[in-house]
């Protein structure tokens, strides 16, 4: 019996130094043959993907072209735009690559709208940097014109900040659970999706982390899995130290301990881990890994490979 797995990919995954098109079909043409292997081993798969520095060179662009007869998008617009342009890659990509090794399989792009609450504290304290690095001068006079929030960033210069609220919803998921059950791998929650609120679902200027949007995909759709794609094969306590200790099998309450002595960092791994919490604590008997990409080929329900988290 096919169980469904849902993949959260990372952006800096598809794009490294190059940023052009063909730099990234070529990365995510890579990583299409190392998903179809969770499709050989009979899983329905959905996949989820990042798109930071995507986004973040899309509003440089938007930025450079702003005129009156020409205005730049709003960042809900561009994380639509990243969701297409790198659903159409990926989507394109595992087509080929299912073709290749006599699967005869569909693949969809859902552009999916992730609901979040208006009344988020995010929303009053703004975080997410986003855009380009400007001087204090200019960040002053930007904030003045367009009542935006910019913030010092690590001493490089001041960048517009967003919130980054919890999602809470997501609008598409009985349609991208419909595909999944009629056999279709389904790409979505690209970037975290688009952040919307209320009844009409408005579009907000903010950004939904993607592990955050993709464990709740997960829970919606009563995954089997949910799997965290990072750039190691396991998650480590004391990383880069002499006594560093890999996790293998690891439960909710030691990794929250471990998470509460300060082990993960904020904005790199600790997303991953309260996800992985999350989804673990919402479906128990089920679990989260955290793994990196060179080792799905490995997952299977016999064997376990990365840090496996269970309630």
């Amino acid at each position: 019996m096919e169980k469904k797995v849902v993949v959260a990919l990372g952006g800096n995954a598809i794009l490294s130094d190059d940023a052009s098109a063909q730099a990234q079909q070529e990365a995510l043409i890579k990583t299409s043959k190392h998903l179809v292997n969770l499709v050989k081993s009979d899983y329905k798969l959905i996949i989820s993907h990042g798109n930071g520095p995507q986004v973040g060179n899309l509003l440089l662009q938007q930025q450079a072209a702003n005129s009156e007869k020409n205005p730049a998008m709003p960042l809900d617009t561009c994380v639509a735009m990243t969701q297409g342009s790198i659903g159409y890659w990926l989507s394109n990509a595992m087509a080929n690559e299912l073709k290749a090794v006599g699967i005869e399989k569909e693949v969809a792009t859902i552009v999916t709208q992730v609901v979040v609450d208006p009344k988020d504290p995010a929303f009053e304290n703004p975080t997410k940097p986003i855009g380009p690095f400007l001087t204090e001068e200019l960040a002053k006079e930007e904030a003045e014109k367009t009542g935006a929030i910019f913030k010092e960033d690590a001493g490089r210069g001041w960048r517009k900040v967003v919130a980054s609220p919890k999602p809470i919803g997501i609008h598409e998921a009985h349609v991208i659970n419909t595909l999944v059950d009629n056999g279709v791998i389904t790409i979505s929650c690209g970037g975290g999706g688009i952040p919307v609120v209320g009844e009409n679902l408005q579009g907000v200027e903010a950004v939904i982390d993607k592990d955050f949007a993709s464990e709740k995909l997960a829970h919606l759709v009563q995954a089997d899995k949910f799997i965290i794609l990072t750039g190691v094969d396991y998650v480590y306590i004391n990383y880069g130290k002499e006594n560093e200790q890999k996790l293998t099998n690891v439960s909710v309450v030691e990794l929250e301990n471990f998470a509460a002595e300060g082990h993960f960092a904020p904005g790199s791994m600790l997303p991953k881990i309260e996800a992985a919490i999350q989804f673990a604590k919402n479906n128990p008997g089920k679990e989260a890994i955290i793994t990196s990409l060179d080792c799905l080929e490995a997952i299977s329900d016999d064997e376990s490979v990365g840090t496996v988290i269970t309630l």
